[in-house]
């Protein structure tokens, strides 16, 4: 059992009318995953424990630029904007894009619910 299933099953039952925060994920096959998130998680945390392509990342050090992942512009504008040190990092890459992030640098709040993101092909 993952992390996020093991605190999913330490909450009180939510009532039908309540919906858990979740993130929606499209991974590099094309196929979207909608993910339960935890509250202070980094993006990169939910991905990885839910088994999301984050297998091989430094942990959120900025070393290596892994959990590059794409938002839509909606997503886009509902997460705080990158700071320097993830900016620097972003401008190594290969291929960037219009609202390309690293998802260590984002921490999951859950006002972000429905946010979607992709998956970057790997560099």
């Amino acid at each position: 059992m993952s992390n996020i299933e093991n605190i999913a099953a330490r909450r009180p039952a939510e009532s039908s009318q309540q919906s858990l925060p979740t993130l929606h994920v499209e991974d590099r096959d094309g196929v979207v995953h909608e993910l339960e998130a935890v509250e202070g998680w980094r993006l990169m945390e939910i991905l990885r424990d839910h088994g999301v392509g984050m297998d091989n990342t430094c942990g959120g050090a900025l070393a290596c630029a892994e959990c590059h992942v794409v938002l839509d512009a909606d997503s886009a504008r509902r997460v705080p904007p990158p700071r320097e040190e993830e900016i620097e990092k972003l401008d190594e890459l290969p291929m960037l894009y219009e609202n390309s992030r690293l998802s260590c640098q984002i921490i999951w709040s859950d006002e972000m619910s429905g946010l979607r993101l992709k998956l970057a092909q790997e560099t």
